[in-house]
């Protein structure tokens, strides 16, 4: 007796929408290909762009950081010591240039400085100074003190002032009497930091404004 096989193939799955989206290809191919050819050339341009400010941002917190120039000590018509006003000075350079708060530091009349975008002047003026003693101070801690009391300014090169403040730095116990410019330094640099610099946007002269952008 004869036995009629039938072969049986194993049904084949599809998966669930690609047969529907194969369908809706033949109407719509050339649109959807265009549309996706769009979307991936502005996500390539996007991304580059958004990696690009992160960086910036990451680095100068969107804001672009100022540098400093130190003018010479303003002695002043308190009779300063011509050591205290290049020790002050000296100071100042080093102390400044710890608080990483400049992109850079330059010493007075530095060429490199002219064409430095965002360039601030620092302007110090001694205000009152006691001499102190050395000796006094090894044998009492009433008297003997060395005392400076200065006025430190920011400036724009058009003279716009950004800060202001003034600062005291003293050796009332041990120490040398040029100690007391060390002080007076490390309290005007920690004076600076405590005080946000503005924006160059806000603070420079819309032509200088227009220099840095290009």
């Amino acid at each position: 007796m004869k036995t009629n096989k039938k072969l049986f193939l194993p049904a084949t799955k599809t998966t669930p929408g690609l047969s529907g989206f194969h369908r809706t290809n033949k109407h719509y191919g050339p649109l959807a290909a265009v549309i996706l050819l769009l979307g991936a050339l502005q996500l390539q341009v996007f991304v580059p762009t958004v990696l690009a400010e992160s960086s910036t941002d990451g680095k100068s917190g969107g804001a672009q950081p100022w540098s400093v120039q130190v003018d010479r000590v303003d002695p002043g018509d308190v009779g300063l010591d011509p050591s205290f006003g290049a020790a002050i000075y000296e100071n100042l350079l080093e102390e400044l240039t710890k608080t990483d708060q400049f992109k850079q530091v330059f010493r007075s009349g530095d060429r490199n400085a002219n064409d430095v975008p965002g360039l601030l002047l620092l302007k110090t003026t001694v205000q009152k100074y006691t001499p102190g003693s050395e000796t006094r101070r090894a044998v009492t801690t009433v008297s003997g003190a060395t005392k400076l009391n200065v006025r430190v300014q920011l400036v724009t090169r058009e003279g716009q002032v950004v800060q202001d403040h003034v600062v005291d730095g003293n050796v009332r116990f041990i120490g040398g009497n040029l100690r007391a410019t060390h002080n007076l330094a490390r309290n005007v640099a920690a004076t600076f930091k405590k005080s946000p610099l503005p924006k160059q946007a806000a603070a420079l002269p819309e032509k200088e404004t227009e220099n840095i952008s290009k």
